[in-house]
């Protein structure tokens, strides 16, 4: 089997493969340990180097532009209401003047109406006794002629 002596001391098989796997995790978590270090180091450097004041600056900048989208989102908002209550309002009028256009026209349709009917019936009547008296008239000659068929 193989040994080694260190500073006094002999390593036989076991030991050896205890050691070096000791050393080796030892060596390792040094690596990653000094890795860390120098994240670290890194990092607090860029830290340091932060400039806050422009940061702040920064956020007020975004801040004042949001609170006037936020004001100018409500100036649209209202403006919007109020141009549709100004639409509702003019809707109700169009439709209260078509509602009274529409009683005028049937007002007028129906007195149209009546004034038809009374003209025909007036008609009728002027030609009926038109008619009668036309009626009479034939009749008459008729009678003439059948009573007098040689005079004319």
């Amino acid at each position: 089997m193989a040994e080694f002596e260190i500073a006094g001391m002999t390593f036989k098989g076991g030991k050896m493969a205890v050691i070096l796997t000791a050393l080796s995790t030892l060596g390792g978590a040094s690596w990653a340990g000094f890795e860390f270090y120098k994240d670290y180091m890194d990092m607090k450097e860029i830290v340091q180097n932060i400039d806050v004041d422009a940061i702040e600056a920064r956020n007020q900048v975004i801040e004042t532009k949001l609170d006037n989208a936020i004001e100018y989102t409500r100036d649209i908002k209202s403006g919007l209401r109020d141009d549709i209550l100004s639409i509702e309002k003019q809707a109700d009028r169009v439709e209260d003047k078509a509602r009274n256009m529409e009683e005028k026209v049937r007002d007028m349709i129906d007195k149209a109406s009546e004034r038809f009917e009374t003209r025909r019936d007036s008609l009728m009547s002027d030609n009926a006794r038109d008619l009668k008296e036309l009626e009479k008239r034939f009749s008459d000659k008729l009678q003439k002629a059948l009573d007098n068929p040689l005079a004319d």
